[in-house]
């Protein structure tokens, strides 16, 4: 009896190619990321979890890494924002404790 050979694990959205998008080269670079972001729209996660919003928090940084321009800059503004919201919320609550504490 032999060893069942060792499958390599290919990409979901490798995958499309035989089902949705039978006939398109898949070495062809338009058509490899058409499958790619197909796969990103038909994703069903768990939305309301901690794994949820981490994939939402990866999925916004994968966009964000692909913009270019206005809307590349537009994605770091909203973490920039997000990041000095965060400092402000943290400073207040910081004081707040120290002042009751002292």
């Amino acid at each position: 009896m032999t060893p069942p050979e060792p499958r390599h694990r290919e990409p979901a959205w490798a995958r499309r190619f035989d089902d949705e998008l039978v006939g398109l080269d898949p070495e062809d670079p338009e058509a490899r990321a058409f499958a790619q972001h197909l796969d990103r729209m038909q994703r069903d996660r768990p939305s309301f979890t901690v794994e949820g919003y981490l994939d939402g928090v990866k999925d916004f940084a994968e966009s964000a890494n692909r913009a270019q321009g206005g809307r590349y800059w537009a994605a770091v503004l909203v973490v920039v924002l997000l990041l000095v919201g965060v400092v402000w919320v943290v400073g207040n609550a910081l004081v707040f404790v120290l002042g009751t504490w002292l």
